[in-house]
């Protein structure tokens, strides 16, 4: 496994990334500006800056988010997607009011979402590295149970 641009902690080391999509409500076309994408993506990076997440790489569409994210293994993803969306959309309606007309009921974002999780590694190679781990002696040099 490649350590190289693992994240370390007191107890632990992870290296895992998420692809993040949702869409707004109706799929409205909400951030049909430079400046209401460029807003709103600032307006993610201040969330997750104090919510200890990593923004790799975001992109606001016309009416979805592409989001490559990372955080502490300690904080579930469905907690971090409702972070992102719930306070995004708070703060978007402060700056931008008029925009709750677009979406009925006054919810930004629709309650679906997608998420994949992604490393440096395919489900082949770790795969392939699970299948050989029954060797004669471990990696460290321990010898390994015997099953009968």
């Amino acid at each position: 496994m490649s350590k190289e641009n693992a994240k370390h902690e007191r107890g632990y080391v992870y290296n895992f990334h998420f692809h993040l999509v949702w869409v707004t409500k109706y799929r409205k076309q909400i951030f049909n500006t430079p400046r209401f994408a460029k807003e709103m993506l600032t307006i993610l990076q201040n969330i997750a800056n104090q919510n200890e997440i990593e923004i790799e790489k975001g992109e606001v569409m016309l009416d979805h988010i592409h989001l490559l994210i990372s955080f502490k293994p300690k904080y579930a993803p469905a907690n971090i997607v409702k972070v992102l969306k719930g306070v995004s959309a708070r703060e978007w309606f402060k700056i931008h009011p008029e925009t709750r007309q677009i979406v009925w009921g006054g919810h930004l974002w629709s309650p679906s979402y997608y998420m994949g999780t992604l490393g440096d590694m395919s489900k082949e190679t770790v795969e392939h590295y699970i299948e050989n781990q029954r060797t004669e002696r471990g990696k460290a040099g321990r010898p390994l149970l015997k099953r009968n």
